[in-house]
């Protein structure tokens, strides 16, 4: 089956589950339990026969540019879909098993009564030299330091990476969002910049080639970005709790942790490739676009101790409380540490290896 077949049938799938969980979470007021798993012993092989439905495109164009996709030890079914809207109404349709997300998915998550759990981290070696996001700034909105961002309207995606730097970039200038407009925006393609170019919001955390073109496309008017000085790197594997309560789809995801930290360092040491293969030909970017994003994009560190991420997470997530009103819990049960050292293990000896751990921050 295509790719394009199957995401057109995961899609119809994910609409109707949309609807449903849309009338759901209007009236939840519970948390997902988050089951512990971490007595319960992973198989240590694989029954060839298990079948994962894995989102995370970057890694499926990575493992076949490597060779690797063939040497799975068990069936995959790929899904064009990752981050956290997609990735959740999909893990409520039973219709995905793992996700390419940042950490907000999993707690806002939690809070609309999804267990789901993180089975991999990566983070990025030199976070504030290579950030994911600037802060674009519209023309003439006299913004030119995070403190005059006080009175402004910001672009605001609650549930994602983006609102929570927001809300983190607005703590570190010492103004919560009483002192700001939040604007509700959905930050994905070029939704962000044109609402900049367009005066609809003087500020929106901006990701990707949006950091280089926006100020390309409206510099000439005042438009720009500005360093927010956070870290804003973690990424994960995200999954249902359900497929790590699976013996079988359990020893799956673990196999499968220890191909996506081999392609993340593939991916490192070989930009060239990259280039060509993800961003020009799967992604349609120019090579200069491409270029960009490698030069931009750091270098990945994948740590084998959680212990520093997990209390960043907490971090986040008592942020997150207070300014949204939500009950804090403990970020804790949030990870499935039994995958706590597997990624690590795998690429042990490589530059992506950071032993004692990394991640979160300020």
């Amino acid at each position: 089956m295509s790719r394009a077949l199957r995401a057109a049938l995961l899609a119809s799938v994910l609409i109707g589950s949309a609807v449903l969980t849309g009338c759901a979470d209007n009236s939840a007021t519970t948390t997902a339990s988050s089951k512990d798993l971490s007595d319960v012993e992973i198989p240590t092989t694989v029954d060839p026969d298990t079948e994962l439905t894995i989102g995370s495109p970057e890694i499926e164009v990575a493992l076949k540019l490597s060779g690797q996709i063939d040497k799975l030890p068990f069936k995959v079914t790929w899904a064009n879909l990752s981050g956290g809207p997609q990735c959740s109404e999909a893990f409520r349709a039973n219709s995905l098993d793992v996700c390419a997300a940042a950490e907000i998915p999993s707690i806002h998550a939690h809070w609309t009564g999804l267990d789901t759990k993180l089975v991999a981290a990566a983070f990025r070696t030199d976070p504030i030299k290579n950030p994911i996001y600037e802060l674009g700034i519209a023309p003439g909105a006299d913004i030119d330091s995070l403190a005059d961002l006080r009175g402004k309207k910001i672009a605001y995606s609650p549930g994602q990476a983006q609102g929570a730097l927001v809300l983190r970039i607005l703590a570190k200038a010492g103004l919560t969002k009483d002192d700001v407009r939040l604007v509700e925006l959905p930050s994905t393609g070029d939704v962000y910049p044109t609402a900049l170019g367009g005066g609809q919001v003087d500020a929106a955390p901006l990701g990707g080639v949006n950091i280089k073109r926006y100020p390309a496309k409206y510099g000439k008017d005042g438009g720009k970005t500005i360093p927010h000085g956070l870290r804003d790197d973690p990424s994960h594997l995200w999954v249902p709790t359900a497929s790590v309560s699976d013996p079988q789809k359990a020893a799956a995801i673990r196999e499968f942790v220890k191909y996506w930290a081999r392609a993340e360092v593939w991916i490192d040491t070989h930009p060239k490739e990259w280039i060509e293969g993800y961003y020009v030909k799967d992604q349609g970017l120019s090579r200069e676009d491409g270029e960009y994003l490698v030069r931009t994009g750091g270098h990945p560190a994948i740590p084998g101790d959680w212990t520093r991420a997990v209390a960043d997470q907490q971090k986040t997530i008592d942020l997150l409380a207070k300014e949204t009103g939500k009950e804090s819990f403990d970020a804790g049960i949030l990870f499935d540490r039994r995958y706590e050292k597997v990624g690590a293990g795998a690429i042990a000896g490589t530059a992506a290896d950071t032993g004692a751990g990394t991640g979160g921050g300020s």
